[in-house]
């Protein structure tokens, strides 16, 4: 939201960016931790269920977008 109003405001293009990359930064950082989470709960009880195929082929369909 900060990165659109300054865009509407027509601030100086250098300090969008680095709003920008910021931003885009703390979105990885998010990824990284939802995907930990996914691993150690959702892929280990998927597994143990025996949908390894299954979860593989979610995994790999996210790898794969990167």
């Amino acid at each position: 939201e900060k990165v659109i109003k300054m865009v509407e405001a027509d601030e100086y293009c250098m300090d969008i960016i680095h709003q920008s990359k910021a931003l885009q930064a703390a979105l990885r950082k998010t990824d990284q931790v939802l995907a930990k989470h996914h691993l150690e709960n959702c892929v280990v009880d998927s597994i143990q269920k025996g949908r390894v195929e299954d979860v593989i082929s979610e995994v790999m369909e996210i790898v794969e977008r990167v």
